[in-house]
C-alpha cells in the first residue's frame, strides 16, 4: 500500500486505487492531470483532494506528518496563508519550520508604555500626596519650611508606595528588553565598520554600555522597593548607585555613538535621536550639581527651602533620564517585537540574549 504525500496511509478502497496515484510519487509515474474550471487550485494534499468522493474516509496522523517531514528536510517553505484543518499551522511539506507568529508588538508603542507608565504615577503620587498627606511628605530631620517634596517622600508614604512599586515592577521589564535589543543593535553596527582596531574599541564600548544599563535599571529597582523611610542609609546609597550609573551610562553611549558613527549621522532620525540625548544628558549634569549642592546646603546648613529646591532638581533629573530613554523611539521607528514559532531559523549569533561579556 503507498503512502500519500504527507506520509499518511490512504483507506482502502479499490475504485481509488485503481483509478489514481498520489501526485509527485517517486516510484509511480504521474498521470497529466487537469483540473476542472469549478476546481480551486490549493495544495492539499491526496485525501482531501478525494474527500468528495462517495465514502472517502479523511484521517489524520500527526506522527506521520512529523515523520514525513523528518525525512524530507529540505522541503521548500510554503506560502503563509495556506492552513491545515486542525489549526495547528500551515498545511503541506515542511510546515514544521513556518514562521507562525503568535503576537506582534510595536516596539515604539513598548517605549511609549515605558514612558507614560512611571510619568503617570509619578504624577498621581505627586498630586495625591501633597493633598491628603502634606505633613508627612515635607518631614524632614531639620524641621525647616518646605514647599516642593521629594521623589522618596511622596512615594514613601502609603498607599502611594504601592501605586509607584506596581508602576516600576510594569517598568523594568520593557527596560530590560530593550537594554538587550539596543547591545544587539550597536553590534550590528560595529559589524559594518571597516577599521579593525575601531571595531575593537566598539565592542568594548557597547559591554561597558550594556552593562552600565543592567545596573541602572537594578539600581532603580532596589531605589523603589527600598524605602527612606525603611531603611534610610540602604536607600541613600542605592540612589547614589543610581545617579552614577545613570550619567555614565547617558556619556558612554554618547561616546560609543561617536564611534559607530565616525560620519555622523546618517538619516534624519539618527540626527534627531543624538542631538536629544545631548540635550538630556546636558540637563541631567546641571541639575545633578544643583540637586548636589542644595543637598548639602540642607543636611549640613538645614537652610529654609533648600531641601524644596533639591527636590525639584531630583525631579529634573528623573525627566531627563526618562527623556534619555525614550530617544528609543527615534532609534526603533519601525521595528517590532514578536513571539513566534519557528522562528529559531531566523535567529543569529548577535541576536542571542546571552549573558556572556566578548
Amino acid at each position: 500500500m503507498d503512502a500519500t504525500v504527507d506520509g499518511r496511509v490512504p483507506p482502502d478502497d479499490p475504485a481509488r486505487t485503481a483509478t489514481s496515484a498520489p501526485p509527485n510519487c517517486p516510484h509511480r509515474p504521474q498521470e497529466p492531470h487537469h483540473p476542472q474550471p469549478h476546481q480551486q487550485q490549493w495544495n492539499l494534499t491526496t485525501d482531501n483532494a478525494h474527500a468528495s468522493l462517495p465514502g472517502a474516509i479523511q484521517r489524520k496522523s500527526r506522527s506521520n506528518d512529523r515523520s514525513k517531514e523528518r525525512a524530507e528536510p529540505g522541503a521548500t517553505l510554503e506560502p503563509a496563508d495556506h492552513y491545515g484543518d486542525d489549526g495547528g499551522g500551515p498545511r503541506g511539506r515542511g510546515s514544521s519550520d513556518k514562521l507562525v507568529v503568535h503576537l506582534i508588538i510595536g516596539f515604539r508603542d513598548i517605549c511609549v508604555f515605558t514612558l507614560v507608565l512611571p510619568l503617570g504615577t509619578l504624577f498621581v503620587c505627586f498630586v495625591s500626596a501633597y493633598v491628603f498627606q502634606p505633613e508627612e511628605i515635607h518631614e524632614t530631620h531639620c524641621r525647616v519650611y518646605n514647599i516642593i517634596p521629594s521623589i522618596s517622600a511622596i512615594t514613601g508614604v502609603s498607599p502611594q508606595r504601592y501605586l509607584w512599586r506596581v508602576s516600576i515592577a510594569l517598568h523594568i521589564g520593557p527596560r530590560f528588553i530593550i537594554a538587550f535589543v539596543y547591545r544587539n543593535w550597536y553590534r550590528a553596527m560595529a559589524a559594518g565598520l571597516n577599521d579593525p582596531a575601531r571595531v575593537s574599541k566598539a565592542c568594548r564600548m557597547i559591554n561597558i554600555v550594556y552593562w552600565l544599563n543592567l545596573v541602572e535599571i537594578s539600581a532603580l529597582c532596589g531605589v523603589t522597593y527600598i524605602s527612606n523611610k525603611e531603611n534610610y542609609p540602604l536607600h541613600e546609597k542605592v540612589f547614589i548607585i543610581f545617579m552614577t550609573t545613570s550619567l555614565s551610562y547617558m556619556l558612554a553611549t554618547l561616546k560609543l555613538l561617536k564611534i559607530l558613527q565616525p560620519d555622523g549621522p546618517q538619516t534624519p532620525n539618527e540626527e534627531s535621536s543624538l542631538r536629544y540625548k545631548q540635550a538630556f544628558f546636558a540637563l541631567s549634569i546641571a541639575s545633578t550639581v544643583g540637586l548636589i549642592l542644595f543637598f548639602l546646603k540642607h543636611r549640613f546648613l538645614c537652610q529654609d527651602l533648600a531641601f524644596s529646591w533639591f527636590a525639584l532638581c531630583e525631579y529634573i533629573v528623573a525627566s531627563a533620564n526618562m527623556g534619555f530613554h525614550c530617544t528609543t523611539m527615534l532609534d526603533f521607528p519601525t521595528e517590532h517585537f514578536l513571539i513566534a514559532k519557528n522562528a529559531k531559523q531566523y535567529k543569529k549569533q548577535q541576536t542571542s540574549l546571552g549573558w556572556k561579556v566578548d
